[in-house]
């Protein structure tokens, strides 16, 4: 594992885009989840269905499907939990070429984006439920919706508008 401590600094002060957290949030019993991956700049969600599991090949092939869609200047590097769905860490990082970094144990502050999406996301998939009944389709219509919605610390703009902007500036 490449820990949080070896990422460039350029991460952690944000303003090179393409930087991504990630995270599970899962259902009853631990048997169902949904991948979340936060940009760092921008702050919008992906949600990753993962309607088979969450193992960490189901993880890693559910993972570069996601990452494969996004430009690839957003696509630099994700930062993760010691969760063992991420068990296949260097396999995503040879398929994708995105560097995949590792918290410290027992600190998910170190990856507060993301946290605080797997708050908003509560709201929509509350704890003890069973994700897996989510289509992909209503995973992305809960996504549009977190990322049309203004924050305050993007300006009251939406994560979406920072995103366009983000993306046509480098046409």
């Amino acid at each position: 594992m490449t820990m949080i401590a070896q990422r460039p600094a350029v991460v952690a002060d944000r303003q090179q885009p393409g930087h991504c957290e990630g995270d599970l949030i899962m259902g009853t019993a631990n048997r169902s989840a949904i991948g979340t991956l936060v940009e760092r700049t921008t702050r919008p969600v992906a949600l990753v269905h993962l309607p088979a599991g969450h193992n960490g090949e189901q993880m890693k092939d559910a993972l570069a499907k996601q990452l494969s869609a996004f430009p690839a200047h957003l696509a630099r590097s994700l930062t993760w939990d010691q969760g063992s769905e991420m068990g296949c860490h260097n396999e995503l990082t040879a398929r994708t070429g995105i560097a995949v970094y590792f918290c410290d144990p027992a600190s998910p502050w170190q990856r507060g984006s993301s946290e605080n999406m797997n708050g908003l996301l509560r709201q929509y998939f509350p704890k003890g439920t069973d994700l897996s009944v989510h289509s992909a389709g209503h995973l992305q219509a809960v996504a549009n919706e977190l990322n049309s919605r203004p924050r305050k610390v993007l300006g009251w703009q939406t994560p979406a508008k920072r995103l366009e902007s983000l993306v046509f500036s480098s046409i």
